[in-house]
């Protein structure tokens, strides 16, 4: 081991408790104290970080160990952050916290089990650092293991591990298995066959109008029976339908993928746990049919805000249609279908949640995105949505979206494994209501009663429902309600 001069001080006794009784070194905030860096090549692991790992205890990026002399329980740890988030094993550190450090003859010999099992017992190898760092007086071995890029990882016995917490666990669904293959680019959710799906459940006309628009000619012109058609534009093969081609052209779909809709939610105040709700929905169908009806849920449930315009006018959504229509595509085309989950869409008096499964794959992060960098996880589905939807593919949604309305928050939650859009709902005080407005005290109904007769014929059955989250604002409770309507 050296210090930053080259010395080698792992036998200098003497100057270790040197540094030890240099009041520069000591103190709250000296670099000793906190965990003093001294390292084979001088590399930028950082005591401080290390020693606050200790004090923090286990998680699901720090793993400590008294000492490893087992190459395959080794093996398991590096595999298990490899398809993970990547992560440290500090070496030389009991599971309560308790620094016990390490000899030298131990350093060596850990350094040369670390090396022969990242090569021999990991599949694919990977290349981990490792670095030795005196802390409290004790020297402690950390090895780091970067996320893999090459995933899946599994040992020589052909287990795939995974972080869970701080601990690990074998990976052994089909669908978790699917993911870290997902995340590798080897396979994708996109074009795997789900819900048995045939030619004989797409939708004909739809798919005739698609294939006009899409080549600029009839789908009779090609000559060719469906199901070769199919073949060939990546939708399915000898007669059957991948996840693509049913979710774009099947005439229902939802039936047999029930995961794959939308679950709509109005909730009267910023809990989730309210116990009721003002408007709820699960929203089913083809993909361009889900884009069309849950926008036409934002529309109805939020508010609109005059913006400068006439005071008859129907008014703005307070949110820009455009940052909801790139938010939800974003949600549809990147979640991930090897999930079965559903896309949800919450609206709280305060805010819009989209949350879609799936974190951020391989290497994205949220400062990624919001730059304008892309992974696309599903680039069958998107090569077809950017004919569907308003959808580009370049990763220019999330820019669009944050130019257009900057009160927005995303959280890659993966250890929740979902993807969350979080944006902030815009004053009360500047809104207008597109729906007829019912005062919000004792007084009487405006004297135009035409407009509220107009829509009990239209909506008889819904006039309380879509009119409740006005009166949530105004006093009003459902008793009070039923007087007026």
């Amino acid at each position: 081991m050296r210090h930053a001069g080259g010395r080698d001080i792992g036998e200098d006794t003497e100057l270790l408790k040197l540094l030890q009784r240099c009041p520069v070194l000591q103190g709250t905030d000296g670099p000793l104290c906190r965990g003093y860096r001294l390292s084979y090549n001088n590399a930028a692991m950082d005591g401080t970080d290390i020693f606050q790992a200790v004090n923090q205890g286990e998680d699901s990026r720090n793993q400590f160990k008294r000492d490893i002399r087992n190459p395959d329980s080794l093996a398991a740890e590096m595999v298990a952050f490899s398809n993970t988030r990547g992560g440290r094993i500090i070496i030389g550190v009991d599971d309560d916290g308790t620094i016990t450090g390490l000899s030298r003859a131990d350093i060596q010999r850990l350094n040369q089990l670390i090396s022969n099992t990242a090569s021999q017992s990991v599949i694919p190898p990977v290349n981990p650092v490792s670095e030795s760092i005196a802390v409290d007086g004790k020297v402690i071995l950390v090895v780091e293991l970067p996320r893999g890029l090459n995933k899946p990882y599994q040992d020589k016995n052909g287990i795939f591990w995974v972080k869970s917490g701080a601990d690990k666990r074998k990976a052994t669904s089909r669908e978790e298995i699917q993911r870290l293959f997902e995340a590798s680019g080897m396979i994708h959710a996109d074009s795997d066959y789900f819900g048995g799906f045939t030619v004989s459940d797409i939708d004909l006309p739809y798919f005739k109008e698609f294939f006009q628009k899409r080549y600029g000619e009839d789908l009779e012109s090609r000559n060719l029976p469906i199901e070769r058609i199919i073949d060939n534009m990546k939708l399915g093969h000898g007669g059957d339908l991948n996840l693509t081609g049913a979710l774009l052209f099947a005439r229902t779909p939802s039936p047999g993928l029930p995961a794959f809709i939308v679950k709509a939610v109005v909730f009267p105040g910023t809990s989730i746990a309210s116990g009721s709700y003002l408007d709820s929905r699960n929203i089913e169908g083809k993909v361009s049919d889900i884009f069309r009806q849950t926008i036409g849920f934002f529309t109805t449930n939020l508010r609109h805000v005059q913006n400068g315009r006439h005071v008859n006018s129907l008014g703005e959504l307070e949110i820009p249609r455009i940052v909801l229509e790139e938010l939800l595509v974003n949600a549809v085309v990147h979640r991930d279908y090897f999930i079965s989950s559903s896309i949800c869409v919450f609206i709280f008096s305060d805010r819009v949640e989209i949350i879609s499964p799936g974190h951020l794959p391989n290497n994205l992060t949220v400062e990624n995105i919001k730059a304008g960098n892309s992974n696309i996880r599903n680039p069958v589905l998107a090569s077809f949505t950017y004919h569907i939807l308003p959808y580009r593919g370049i990763g220019s949604g999330i820019v669009r979206a944050l130019a257009s309305y900057p009160a927005i928050e995303f959280v890659d939650d993966s250890d929740g494994n979902q993807f969350k859009c979080i944006i902030k709902r815009c004053n009360k005080e500047k809104s207008v209501n597109h729906q007829p407005e019912l005062p919000g005290n004792d007084a009487e109904i405006p004297a135009d009663r035409k407009l509220i007769k107009t829509m009990k014929k239209k909506h008889p059955k819904r006039l309380k429902k879509r009119c409740r989250h006005f009166m949530a604002d105004r006093g009003y409770d459902d008793t009070k309600l039923n007087k007026k309507l």
